[in-house]
C-alpha cells in the first residue's frame, strides 16, 4: 500500500485535526435537527463514510499523475456544470444539486476541487512566463467559464472561492503583485458600477450586503437571520446553555442553523469555549496545510495545496464572519462542519490530498 518513505511522511496531525472537527459537526447537526427523523444525522454519517474512502484514495494517488489529466478534467468539469441546468430542480430559488437517489450531489463543490487541479496544472506550464500580463490574464480566464456556470446557478459564495484559489495559487506562482492589485481593484470598479446602475445584482443579494452596515436593511431575510444568529451567539456566553438546550437553536429561530448557520448552534449552546475550540481546530488545519504547502519542493504541488489551503481559509472565514455579522450572507458552508454530502466529501477529499502531497514533499526529480 505505502512505502515506507511515504508512511514516514504521513502528516497524523492533519488527520485527527480533520476527524474533531468532523465529529463536532455531527453532534452540532444532532443537536440542531433534533426532532426531526434522523435523515440529516444519517446522511451526513453516510456522506462522512464515503468522505474517508475519498481522504484515503485521495492520498494513496499521486496527484501528479492526477493532473496530467488537467484538459480532459477541465471540459468535464464544465460539462457536470451545464448538466446542473437540465438535471437540477430548482430549491430555494437555486438550481444546484442534481438527485442521485439517497446523494444529493451539488458539482459546484467538486468544481472547486478540479479547477485547483487544472489551474495548478496550466500555470506550471507558464511558470517562467507568470509575471507577463498576458500569463496572468490567461490564468484569469481559464477560470472564468466555470465561474459563469456557478454564477447563474445562482451561487454567488462559490464563485467567490474560486476568486480567492485565483489570487492564492497565482501569488505562490510568483505573479507579479502589482498586476493582481489591479485585478481586484478592477473587480471593485466593476462591482461599484453594477451596484450603482442595477445590473446583474440580484435584489436579496443586495440585501445582504447592505444588511452588513444596516441591518434593517432585510428585515425578513438576511437582516432576520444575521440578527438572530448574533442573539444566538451572544446569549451563549462563555460556557454555552448546553447540549440541546439553544433556545434560538431549538425554537427554529435561525433558518438554516444545520448548515450555513451551524455556527450560531456552537455559539449558543457551546458558548466561547466550544466556539474557540472550533476555530482553534480549524487553525490547526490550516497551519498543518501551510507547512505542507512550504515543504512540497516539486511546484505543482505547492500549488495544488496552496489553493486547499485558500480555499478553506475562504471559507471558514466567511462562514463564521457572517453569522456574527461582519461580513455579508452569501450562503458559504463551514468546511467538515455544516450539513451537506457533496461539501464533507469535497472537504475530506481535499484534506486526502493534502495528505498526499506531503507524503510526496520531498520527490525525485530528473
Amino acid at each position: 500500500m505505502l512505502s515506507t518513505r511515504l508512511r514516514k511522511n504521513l502528516d497524523f496531525s492533519l488527520i485527527i485535526l480533520t476527524y474533531l472537527v468532523v465529529g463536532m459537526g455531527l453532534t452540532t447537526i444532532f443537536s440542531a435537527t433534533h426532532g426531526t427523523t434522523g435523515r440529516f444525522l444519517q446522511k451526513q454519517v453516510f456522506a462522512m463514510c464515503l468522505g474517508t474512502v475519498g481522504l484515503i484514495a485521495a492520498a494513496l494517488t499521486d496527484y501528479a499523475k492526477i493532473a496530467r489529466y488537467a484538459k480532459p478534467m477541465y471540459v468535464a468539469n464544465l460539462g457536470m456544470l451545464f448538466l446542473v441546468f437540465r438535471l437540477a430542480q430548482k430549491t430555494k430559488g437555486s438550481q444546484r444539486w442534481i438527485n442521485l437517489g439517497m446523494f444529493q450531489m451539488q458539482p459546484s463543490e467538486f468544481a472547486k476541487i478540479i479547477l485547483i487541479f487544472c489551474l495548478a496544472a496550466y500555470i506550471v506550464n507558464r511558470i517562467e512566463t507568470i509575471r507577463e500580463t498576458g500569463t496572468i490574464v490567461g490564468t484569469f480566464l481559464y477560470i472564468v467559464p466555470p465561474m459563469v456556470l456557478i454564477l447563474k446557478q445562482p451561487d454567488l459564495g462559490t464563485s467567490l472561492v474560486l476568486i480567492a484559489v485565483w489570487l492564492g495559487m497565482t501569488y505562490i506562482a510568483g505573479a507579479s503583485v502589482r498586476h493582481l492589485a489591479i485585478f481586484v481593484a478592477a473587480g471593485a470598479l466593476l462591482f461599484a458600477v453594477l451596484w450603482h446602475f442595477k445590473l446583474g445584482i440580484k435584489d436579496y443579494q443586495r440585501n445582504r450586503i447592505e444588511t452588513l452596515w444596516n441591518p434593517e436593511a432585510d428585515p425578513g431575510g438576511a437582516g432576520y437571520q444575521v440578527r438572530q444568529s448574533q442573539i444566538a451567539v451572544g446569549s451563549g456566553q462563555v460556557f454555552g446553555r448546553g447540549f440541546r438546550r439553544g433556545t434560538q437553536a431549538q425554537g427554529r429561530f435561525i433558518p438554516e442553523n444545520h448548515t450555513d448557520f451551524i455556527y450560531t448552534v456552537v455559539g449558543e449552546e457551546g458558548g466561547f469555549v466550544q466556539s474557540s475550540l472550533l476555530v482553534f481546530l480549524y487553525g490547526g488545519i490550516l497551519v498543518r496545510g501551510a507547512v505542507i504547502m512550504a515543504q512540497s519542493e516539486e511546484i505543482l504541488g505547492k500549488l495544488i495545496a496552496t489553493g486547499i489551503v485558500t480555499m478553506y481559509a475562504f471559507h471558514v472565514i466567511v462562514n463564521i464572519g457572517m453569522t456574527i455579522g461582519i461580513m455579508p450572507v452569501t450562503g458559504v458552508p463551514l468546511p467538515l462542519f455544516s450539513y451537506g454530502g457533496s461539501n464533507l466529501l469535497l472537504n475530506m477529499t481535499s484534506i486526502g490530498v493534502l495528505l498526499g502531497i506531503g507524503m510526496r514533499k520531498h520527490r525525485l526529480v530528473f
